[in-house]
């Protein structure tokens, strides 16, 4: 066979380039941010079976990420204006990530005179622990699972300050709090949530007419899913089959539009007038007001609403409706799958965990029990290569397998745009793509090999330092020994001389593999090896 050359290794590779990991690398890939050699030394010696078990109960962050977090500062920059405030140019611990809505609303509040860079410093704040604890939180199912569900539920910021400022209180108590729990408590969560009530319209939404935007993404992303709307096939609710006898299929407009009165009058207390020359508290925290509720008949999915109903009724049965429908079942637990999985997920896998979902829809742990089901499955060791890592991933991945000290700050989230990746910042309520085809374009592939690249020379704003001589074991004595050792490392399993060779003709350029080198000057090109490798299929996928 003919001797590859570096760019053959960091293409889409044919077969005999390709061996694929462990089936423990495959599944800690598939639940992590990226596997770490002590979390698979452990894995095993102990087996996957308690990893599992272990990261399905999370406990409290360990002493390494709170000292991370307290440590962390964002600099803050910002002209002064008039009289109004002075200019700042500082670096700040974080103080917002994790404070209570009474000391972040007021910052929504224009009436009192601040920079820009202050309303938004909360949500900045976010960003910045989101990166800190997926790369070096012990729990990484669960930073996986928020990341997932902040996906699913998404709301983009830029949208309203409102959403920006209160993003802490929807990170820690609306996502986080309920990543592990029962989706039905998750749906309400996320309905009453300041933030998804500004981004959706539902905080003006009053009767005649009944604003539609939340009504609508909460039956096709947040429940049933697009798959099952059917209006182009009826026009008319009884039509729908099973409908007649409240168990429709799917879902029509008119759903839509019955819902969307069903949430008339759940809205915020942000001072605004109701109308009668009364104005609601200013606290930022869900209200109900009655007199902007529609109280006349409903009927959604099949099911007839009486008029008059008591405070929230009418919007917590339709919550019922659409969390305990079959479809919503099967449309979370495909993309759970698709998530953990492929992006053509296994059909037995997503009918285990529909069923599991189902049976346990009263079970305050049902996304727990569920996503149990997915990582038990013998699919979960199977099949490498069936995902992409996206921006965030890969970054992450590289961090941990680097045992990098990282400082994320906010020139991140430009560079994750260029990647594709807008954190906490997707215009629409889709989320980001969950496919490969996303995020391998030609420009994407570019910025992602760049973005690593640069990490591992410490070129972008020296976001991460390394130890590499921490990490090796002893003195090599050639080059190969030494890239033998950092490709097995980084990308969990050893590769084909083939492979090696090519890594190390090029570190040598063109010299022989069998060059001699010293730990000072292996140190020298550690970087621009795991570039290479980071770059690779290999570690691009998983």
């Amino acid at each position: 066979m003919a001797r590859k050359s570096i760019l053959d290794l960091v293409s889409i590779p044919p077969a005999a380039l390709t061996n694929a990991p462990g089936k423990n690398v495959i599944a800690l890939n598939r639940m992590t941010f990226g596997v770490t050699s002590s979390e698979l030394d452990h894995v095993n010696k102990n087996g996957l079976t308690g990893f599992i078990e272990d990261q399905l109960n999370p406990q409290e962050d360990d002493e390494k990420v709170n000292q991370k977090i307290t440590s962390a500062t964002l600099h803050i920059k910002y002209d002064a204006k008039e009289d109004k405030y002075p200019a700042v140019d500082e670096d700040r611990p974080l103080s917002l990530w994790n404070s209570t809505l009474d000391k972040l609303w007021p910052l929504a509040d224009y009436k009192t005179n601040m920079a820009g860079q202050e309303r938004s410093r909360p949500l900045e704040e976010v960003r910045v622990v989101s990166w800190i604890k997926a790369v070096y939180s012990r729990w990484q199912l669960r930073e996986l699972l928020t990341e997932f569900w902040h996906n699913h539920f998404n709301v983009n910021p830029d949208k309203d300050t409102k959403i920006a400022v209160t993003f802490p209180i929807y990170d820690r108590d609306v996502i986080r709090k309920n990543c592990f729990g029962n989706f039905r408590m998750f749906l309400e969560d996320v309905a009453k949530s300041t933030s998804m009530q500004y981004y959706l319209d539902n905080a003006s939404s009053k009767a005649s007419p009944a604003n539609e935007n939340y009504a609508r993404e909460l039956f096709e992303l947040h429940t049933l899913g697009s798959d099952n709307y059917y209006n182009s096939l009826y026009n008319r609710w009884r039509e729908v089959p099973g409908a007649i006898s409240g168990k429709p299929i799917g879902y029509i407009d008119e759903d839509v539009y019955e819902a969307a009165r069903s949430f008339t009058g759940w809205t915020i207390a942000d001072g605004a007038t109701t109308g009668k020359g009364e104005n609601f508290a200013n606290t930022g925290s869900f209200h109900y007001h009655d007199g902007w509720h529609d109280n006349y008949q409903k009927r959604v999915l099949g099911v007839e609403f009486d008029p008059n109903q008591p405070p929230l009724a009418d919007g917590n049965k339709v919550l019922d409706l659409v969390a305990f429908h079959p479809a919503t079942a099967k449309h979370i637990c495909q993309k759970l799958c698709r998530r953990l999985i492929s992006d053509t997920p296994p059909s037995n896998v997503v009918k285990g965990a529909t069923g599991v979902w189902i049976r346990n829809k009263d079970n305050p742990h049902q996304i727990r029990e569920t996503v149990r089901y997915i990582l038990l499955s013998k699919e979960i060791t199977q099949g490498w290569g069936l995902k992409v890592k996206t921006p965030f991933e890969l970054i992450a991945s590289l961090l941990r397998v680097t045992e990098a000290d990282f400082t994320p700050s906010s020139s991140l989230t430009g560079f994750m745009n260029q990647m594709g990746y807008l954190h906490y910042h997707w215009p629409t309520p889709t989320g980001h793509p969950d496919r490969a085809d996303y995020w391998l374009s030609s420009s994407t592939m570019l910025s992602r090999w760049n973005l690593a690249y640069g990490l591992l020379n410490n070129q972008q704003n020296k976001l991460a330092l390394y130890d590499f001589k921490a990490q090796m074991p002893a003195e090599f004595k050639t080059l190969a020994e030494g890239v033998n050792f950092w490709t097995e490392r980084i990308l969990q399993r050893a590769k084909p001389e083939e492979y090696t060779d090519a890594l190390s003709k090029y570190l040598a350029r063109g010299k022989s593999a069998n060059l001699a080198v010293s730990t000072a000057d292996l140190e020298k090109i550690i970087p621009s090896l795991i570039g290479i490798l980071s770059m690779t299929p290999d570690f691009q996928l998983k």
